[in-house]
């Protein structure tokens, strides 16, 4: 059974930073691109970064560029979300997803994700 979970979550002020991990299990990694989401009430949920499979290519949004780091351990089945200089607008229930590599980055298709975790920024 193919399973996403997310960690690391949380409250943080404004200016601070979150780590989010997302384990994988029973899908092998490099198979796989990997995707974050988010969805704050009321929004539509937004594709906040994509890793490739091999890790060659990474896809920002333009909100999170220059503050979010993806990377990914395909040894691990680990994929981490480093988040810095966090917004109040960055609050949201993140989402870890996974694409089959035979797919592109661009969200179309996604067949894989987590439960999320809850990210909330406010002082």
């Amino acid at each position: 059974q193919s399973q996403l979970v997310e960690s690391g979550g949380g409250l943080v002020e404004p200016g601070g930073s979150l780590m989010l991990s997302c384990k994988a299990s029973g899908l092998t990694l490099p198979y796989y691109h990997m995707l974050w989401f988010r969805q704050a009430p009321g929004l539509e949920r937004e594709q906040v970064v994509c890793i490739s499979s091999s890790g060659s290519g990474i896809y920002y949004a333009d909100s999170v560029k220059g503050r979010f780091n993806i990377s990914r351990d395909n040894t691990k089945n680990l994929v981490f979300l480093q988040m810095n200089r966090l917004k109040p607008e960055d609050t949201a229930v993140y989402y870890c997803a996974a694409t089959p590599r035979h797919y592109d980055c661009s969200g179309s298709v996604v067949p894989y994700w987590g439960q999320g975790t809850q990210v909330t920024v406010s002082s």
